[in-house]
């Protein structure tokens, strides 16, 4: 609401960052880790910017500490960061790794000695290679055991240590740029039966992940994280208003519904079944899915930017346009389902060199929109600006755009938490640069500069940007730095 001024985030408001194991890890075949599903993907040509992989990353495998001890010095509440399966279970089942177990506690008994709290996400996209060779991975119902065996082992050993638990991350992107644009594994175009199948696989999985938890006495905080695109109609005519709502059922409530109420959209799954798409469902997983859904404590959030919506029509344009992924502006393509919406740009909003929309309101917007619909806490598990950052011949690294982009994101969060959405934590993406799936070590993240660029060798040292400082400021005074500048 206009009339009410944001002044201060709550006591105990949790100031984070995110990172994902295959994008800052490397060590990839480290300790009797397994290959996954990415380590053989990016070896296929043409699938990843120059070629780059995440056989390195920028060595949080054997820099954790050093990294940590950054978090620490800028006073981070929390650390957000995913456990990679095939280090656990290098075939993806059946015998457990003690050495991958013992990096993560590692992990995360460095955070806690400096008093951040780890916030572990169990799956962020890179499955053992293994499962995907015995059944399909994510095709199978069969994953569904698995994964929850595998999260089992981790609230098992983990449990009296970590209160917070993302099940999935982004299940909304593996799964479109998977099984619909073959940008990431598996690499299946246009898929839609099977991408539907493959996503009340993971809703299962979560699910039943979920109850585990709770049968096991875990009493911390756990759900999923979303790629959430706010929708806004391109303007008030009827056709358009209608794209939107089309939109939000088919990209946004499809996933989100599940997670908050453990059903799907009636008119999202009226209209797969038209198209002879929708999921196939087993006895017992609507009460399955309805009973987590019960027991989740928050909706996770990975905020990026917003959409417009507008009328398709039948002859319109696809979901399979271009993704710029090269960094060089006004290269993606529009996408859309014909017949149903499609997304113009918003001429009202700048863009990044990416060509995502750089929209604060949209966060607060998004934020109301769970309240409202969902009632439940959030944690923004992502937020962040990726650009080309420069070193200087000094060292420093001035990315004045970055501090401008969080800044006014906070705000417009702050406001969220004033017109009384219950915001738990915010996390930057990301702490340090680190590999973007697509785009390689040039598209820049981080609070911290790596040293290194597509090519392998590089010395990877750390450097601070002057986000670096401004973060640490914020935190210190618990954002009023922030809302009274």
């Amino acid at each position: 609401m206009i009339q009410i001024k944001a002044n201060q985030f709550p006591e105990g408001f949790l100031w984070g960052s995110a990172s994902a194991a295959y994008q800052v890890e490397g060590g990839y075949l480290d300790d009797g880790k397994g290959l996954t599903n990415w380590d053989t993907f990016v070896r296929i040509p043409g699938k990843t910017f120059k070629a780059t992989t995440g056989d390195v990353a920028v060595d949080h495998y054997h820099r954790y500490r050093e990294d940590i001890a950054l978090m620490a010095e800028m006073g981070l509440k929390t650390y957000r960061f995913s456990v990679a399966w095939a280090r656990i279970y290098p075939s993806g089942s059946g015998e457990v790794n003690e050495k991958g177990l013992a990096f993560y506690e590692s992990l995360i008994d460095e955070c806690l000695k400096h008093h951040i709290e780890p916030m572990v996400t169990i799956y962020h996209w890179d499955l053992p290679q293994a499962l995907v060779d015995s059944y399909g991975g994510w095709e199978s119902p069969r994953i569904i055991d698995d994964y929850v065996a595998y999260a089992q082992t981790l609230f098992s050993r983990f449990g009296n240590k970590v209160k917070y638990w993302i099940t999935l991350n982004e299940q909304n992107i593996f799964t479109s740029l998977g099984w619909l644009t073959a940008q990431h594994p598996p690499g299946h175009f246009d898929d839609r039966k099977m991408f539907y199948q493959v996503n009340h696989h993971a809703f299962m999985a979560h699910a039943k992940a979920v109850l585990k938890y709770r049968e096991m006495g875990g009493k911390g905080h756990i759900g999923a994280s979303f790629a959430y695109t706010p929708s806004y109609a391109l303007d008030c005519r009827p056709e358009n208003a209608m794209a939107k709502c089309n939109y939000d059922d088919l990209k946004n409530y499809w996933w989100m519904d599940v997670y908050a109420y453990g059903r799907y959209p009636k008119a999202a799954m009226a209209y797969l079944k038209e198209q002879g798409i929708a999921p196939r469902m087993q006895p017992g997983d609507e009460s399955v899915l309805r009973r987590a859904a019960a027991e989740i404590t928050f909706m996770g959030v990975n905020y990026y930017q917003s959409c417009v919506c507008e009328y398709n029509p039948p002859d319109g344009v696809t979901p399979y346009g271009t993704m710029n992924t090269t960094g060089v502006k006004g290269s993606a393509q529009e996408v859309g389902i014909p017949g149903i919406y499609k997304n113009p740009a918003n001429p009202y909003l700048m863009t990044t060199d990416w060509d995502w929309s750089i929209d604060p309101v949209g966060l607060q917007f998004c934020c109301r929109e769970i309240t409202s619909r969902y009632g439940l806490p959030i944690v923004i598990s992502e937020n962040g600006l990726g650009a080309f950052d420069k070193k200087e011949e000094d060292g420093c690294i001035h990315d004045a755009y970055r501090i401008e982009y969080l800044k006014e994101h906070l705000k417009a969060l702050a406001r969220a938490i004033q017109e009384g959405c219950e915001v738990l934590a915010y996390c930057t993406w990301s702490f340090t640069d680190l590999l973007s799936w697509l785009n390689g070590y040039q598209k820049r993240y981080g609070f911290i500069y790596v040293d290194r660029e597509e090519e392998e060798g590089a010395p990877m040292t750390r450097y601070k940007k002057d986000s670096y400082a401004w973060y640490k400021e914020v935190i210190g005074s618990n954002g009023r730095s922030l809302l009274e500048g």
